[in-house]
């Protein structure tokens, strides 16, 4: 892994209605001011609407690789204006250089005073199709394999423009996102795997759940809810 620069962090300042059920979100950020300040629960002055599936200590901080700006822009022109700038998918870190093929579960990084380390992908909802005014986003970006991942704050800690992501620690070297995101969408019921996934210590606890279910029902979740949503 590379270890980028970060010139900017970004915050929703506030919550607006999204959706046709006017769902609050902060899915729309702004650059937020520095010297951030990187806490347990995520950037100070970022908010969530949705806090039982949207931040929390597993969920801290979102990291979206600006890398795959130019591929959504070919696979869909009409998305161009919403990919002007980060953050369209609603990040807090945006990079280039490093994607989900370059990042492991159990990624420790330091980042300014703070120590950061990968907790899980991102498994996309509805709320990107609102964003995108496209009513199959969500499972694009599922599909894609292009989702993100987030942190969880090990340290809290304030960073500045120009600090950088340094890695120092990889634990679990064999378990990259992308390996994770074909596990769970395309060989979704790879029972060697799950169990491995299952103790995976450093995996968030509801993905390592995640696991265990599909490994004691022969089922896989129903998604419908989360990509189309209620």
């Amino acid at each position: 892994m590379t270890s980028p620069s970060i010139e900017i962090m970004f915050a929703a300042r506030a919550l607006a209605p999204l959706g046709p059920r006017d769902a609050p979100s902060g899915i729309v950020k702004i650059a937020a001011p520095a010297p951030w300040r990187l806490l347990r629960e995520g950037l100070a002055g970022d908010r969530q609407g949705d806090l039982r599936h949207h931040g929390g200590p597993e969920k801290a901080l979102h990291h979206y690789p600006r890398d795959h700006y130019d591929a959504w822009a070919k696979e869909g022109p009409e998305l161009v204006a919403a990919l002007s700038a980060p953050p369209a998918f609603g990040e807090n870190i945006s990079t280039l250089g490093v994607t989900e093929s370059d990042v492991c579960i159990g990624d420790v990084l330091a980042f300014g005073s703070a120590l950061l380390q990968v907790s899980q992908g991102r498994q996309p909802c509805w709320k990107l199709n609102a964003r995108f005014a496209r009513p199959d986003m969500a499972r694009r970006v599922q599909t894609s394999g292009r989702t993100g991942w987030y942190y969880r704050v090990l340290r809290e800690g304030v960073a500045e423009p120009g600090d950088r992501l340094q890695r120092v620690e990889r634990p679990l070297p064999d378990w990259s996102l992308s390996r994770l995101n074909d596990l769970l969408y395309r060989r979704m019921l790879d029972r060697d795997a799950l169990a491995q996934m299952a103790e995976l210590r450093p995996l968030a606890p509801s993905w390592r759940a995640l696991a265990a279910r599909r490994l004691a029902h022969g089922v896989v979740e129903d998604w419908s809810s989360r990509l189309v949503g209620a």
